[in-house]
């Protein structure tokens, strides 16, 4: 690439911490203070946060094509951090630290109640489904007796956080469904904050199910790190649209439509902000998440 001499596009990264390490996360905000509203007069750097779907490290090795993709296709470097919390995600976003965001839907939802100048440029294909949906699962470890949704009941459950589409919203809109109430019928609730996170407790055995996003799920289970035959999907939810890529107001209508357009053309195989190899990406709108936005309007009046 002709230009990698004199652009620097290096990926910052931090090691995730959970919402209660409220040091780490203030230290973060810090660091991106200096520099509000100032990326684009850095060499044209566009700064992307992302939630924390998988481990840091392993994020930063998959997401180096999809930052050179860009870098080619735009001719700005771009710089990509992982957000200690998907809270933390929606401040730097709102708060314009940084341009770009990668948000699940319910984090899009509270970015956009409080910008509502926020908008959704693209959202990936998923590579199982071929389609800009994916789904929740509720994910039970068998030797405790669990089958079935009933069988949670006087168990310990993990959610991933109370910002997360997957492991939280979908699941517990459905717990509604069903009259499952989890202060009630569940012996412990935790909130581990990220996805990778949740299935840890899960296999460390402390909880007894989570709820999870599907492919991140079966991604780890590919990797030989989930017992199919212990950790069994219970229940799976119906169709939920992808988690979108998302510009903060202080970007230019040309640059967003430019990002579209590479986004979109982009090639099957390229890695998405998550660090999973998509299918390609498509144009979204802000009413495509008005389904997360009843379900979450369900959960709040609950």
């Amino acid at each position: 690439m002709k230009r990698r001499n004199f652009i620097s596009y290096s990926l910052l990264f931090i090691t995730g911490c959970t919402t209660s390490n409220l040091a780490e996360t203030q230290r973060l905000k810090s660091s991106v203070q200096e520099r509000a509203g100032q990326a684009e007069d850095e060499q044209g750097t566009i700064n992307m946060v992302i939630i924390p779907w998988q481990v840091s490290v392993e994020q930063e090795k998959k997401l180096q094509p999809l930052a050179d993709y860009l870098i080619l296709k735009l001719n700005r470097p771009f710089k990509f951090q992982i957000a200690p919390d998907f809270t933390t995600a929606v401040d730097l976003l709102v708060e314009g630290k940084f341009e770009l965001a990668y948000l699940s839907t319910s984090t899009y939802i509270a970015a956009r109640l409080r910008d509502p100048n926020v908008e959704p440029i693209a959202a990936s294909i998923n590579s199982e489904t071929g389609r800009p949906w994916y789904t929740s699962v509720i994910v039970a470890n068998s030797k405790r007796g669990i089958k079935t949704l009933a069988d949670l009941k006087g168990k310990r459950f993990g959610f991933v956080g109370k910002l997360s589409t997957s492991g939280y919203i979908v699941p517990m809109a459905h717990f509604q469904d069903i009259g499952i109430d989890p202060k009630r019928d569940f012996a412990e609730i935790h909130f581990a904050e990220r996805h990778d996170r949740v299935k840890a407790l899960l296999l460390e055995g402390k909880v007894d199910a989570i709820a999870d996003d599907t492919r991140s799920y079966n991604q780890v289970q590919k990797e030989g790190k989930l017992d199919p035959k212990i950790y069994k999907i219970i229940w799976e939810s119906a169709p939920i649209p992808s988690a979108p890529i998302v510009a903060s107001s202080k970007l230019s209508s040309e640059f967003k439509t430019a990002l579209k357009k590479a986004l979109i053309d982009a090639p099957e195989g390229l890695v998405d902000p998550s660090g999973s190899v998509g299918a390609g990406y498509t144009s979204v709108q802000d009413s495509d998440y008005d389904i997360t936005r009843k379900l979450q309007k369900r959960i709040n009046t609950k």
